[in-house]
Order: structure tokens, then sequence, then C-alpha cells
């Protein structure tokens, strides 16, 4: 059986002084926090920012959007919409007309503290809820809807794909046969088929952990939109602007990682081309070789923050 545990954790931004000294933050500056949440790090780059500063932040959730317009009611410097961050290009260039001018910009992936433990949302399986995992449930279909009409060869791939689960096949049989007897509708109706093919034995992670991640990027297209987003960062930031981007998960390291090394080499061209020197420069340097992580006493503080990695760049 699933322990079911029903609280409300404070969210704790991971990696937090990290992020603002890997940004470095200046008074007058203007940032955008791409993942709000529940708003740990835009609050902390206002407070660096100085008077003539300006935040500006995106998210798809609603709970999110509705604590980043309260605190734009309260801080003219703070600017909230409701938007993937997939928008980040268009925003910055017909509403915020910062574009070619954000000295700092973050993407915070995953899922947030509150959504996690919010049973309504059905993101984790600690609580038990709806099976819905969406970002925005005004829009797609949840989890539940998915997984009731999908191949098993499918879920199979998901699981594979986003999850890296071993037992791939194995769990996704035993959801076929399960959705045959009745609609897997809830969060601890999914953990316990999991736990049924693919038992704890000795394991630091509960055994549904890569198949509740596996179908949430999924349903959310995840790994979609970050390649999307990485397409225009360097369009939105400044001559010496940073981007920075917290993980959870090695498919989105390694893109991200791709993406820097990419833009950090200088490109190669055959002779005679007819291309200006400029665009044959790399477009970006890495601000450090590896990914930052969070230390012990963070991990010790916010278990969650174990598989964090923060990785930085800045545009030349």
């Amino acid at each position: 059986m699933v322990l079911i545990v029903r609280n409300c954790d404070v969210h704790k931004p991971v990696l937090l002084t990290e992020v603002l000294t890997a940004l470095a933050v200046k008074p007058g500056g203007i940032y955008v926090d791409c993942t709000f949440g529940r708003g740990g790090h835009a609050k902390a780059l206002l407070e660096c920012v100085g008077s003539t500063g300006r935040v500006f932040a995106l998210d798809k959730d609603p709970e999110a959007v509705r604590v980043g317009t309260e605190l734009a009611r309260s801080d003219p410097r703070f600017v909230m919409d409701k938007a993937s961050y997939t928008a980040l290009a268009s925003l910055a260039k017909t509403k915020w007309k910062v574009f070619g001018r954000v000295d700092g910009l973050l993407l915070d992936l995953g899922v947030s503290s509150p959504q996690l433990t919010d049973p309504e949302r059905g993101f984790g399986f600690m609580v038990d809820g709806p099976l819905d995992m969406r970002m925005d449930p005004s829009e797609g279909i949840s989890a539940a809807k998915w997984l009731h009409g999908v191949p098993e060869s499918e879920i199979v791939r998901i699981l594979k794909k986003y999850g890296e689960e071993r037992h791939a096949r194995r769990i996704a049989r035993a959801i076929v046969s399960e959705r045959q007897k009745s609609p897997i509708e809830t969060t601890s109706q999914l953990a316990n088929v999991v736990v049924r093919v693919n038992p704890f034995k000795k394991r630091k992670r509960h055994p549904a952990t890569r198949t509740f991640q596996a179908i949430r990027i999924h349903i959310n297209q995840e790994i979609d939109e970050l390649k999307g987003i990485l397409d225009k960062v360097i369009g939105v930031l400044a001559v010496g602007g940073r981007f920075a981007v917290i993980s959870f998960h090695s498919l989105e390291d390694r893109l991200v990682k791709r993406f820097i090394r990419t833009f950090s080499r200088e490109v190669l061209l055959a002779r005679r081309l007819p291309v200006m020197s400029r665009e044959m420069q790399p477009k970006l340097l890495a601000v450090q070789k590896k990914p930052i992580r969070p230390s012990p006493e963070e991990v010790e503080k916010n278990p969650r923050a174990r598989s964090a990695l923060l990785r930085v760049a800045e545009k030349l």
C-alpha cells in the first residue's frame, strides 16, 4: 500500500544563493524568471535589483500566477504573465519591450513542493488525489485520460524515454491489465499498480518515482518546451547577460549542456562561403565547466534538492 501523507510543504527555492551569484545580479538590471512557481527566486531577484531594476516572470500554473499577480500589485518593479516559457521571446518583444536587453534569465525546471503536495494536482504519489499532472489544468488531457486509451507500446516508450525506467514493459503491462478492470483515475491507484510489479526491495526512491516523472514530462511536453526556449534565450539576452537552468532530470541536463557547448564553440565553415567573421564567433561562454550542485546542508534541509543541477552561460 502507498503511504498517504497530507500536508503542505513550504516551497523552498533550490540553489538560491548559487543562482543569484551565477546570474551576477546587479542593481538596475532586467531579469526574467521563466518558472515563477511560488516566487522564491523572483523575490530574491527583486531584493537585489534596487529601485530601478525590473523582474518579469512567467508560469502556466494558475496558483503560481495568482501568487505572482498579488506580488505584481504590491511591487511596480515586477510583472507576472500566465504563459508557457516558450512565449518568452514574443513577450520580451511585444509586451515587455526588453528583447536583447535582459541581464539574467532563470529556468527552474520540474515541479514545485506545493504542486507535489496538493492532492488535487496529481503530481505526487505520497498524497492521494485525481491523476491529473497538468501544469495548467485548463489545457490538454490529464494523465488519467491519457492512460485510459494509450497503447501499451506507447506507455513503454514514454517510461523508457522520460523515466529511464528499467521495468517499463512490466509496468506498462500491469497498467493495461488494471485499466481493463477499472479506470486508473487516482495517484494511489497508479502508484499501487507500480509497487505490485516493481517492489521496494532495497532502494532509496519509491518504485513509482520514475513512472510518475515520465508521465508528467510527457503530459506537459516538458522536453519539447525546453528545446523551444533554448532556441530563444540568446536573442532575448543582452550582451554579457546570463541564463541559468536548474534541472532535475538527466535528459534536461543533457539538452542544456549540449546547447551551451554548441554555442560556445567557434563555428567551422568551409572557406569562400559569404559569411561575416562575426557570425563565426561563439555566442556563449560557459560560466563553469561542471554543473553546480546543492550543498549537503541544503539537501538535508530540502531533500528534493538532491538531484538539482545548475548550469550557467553568458552571452558574448
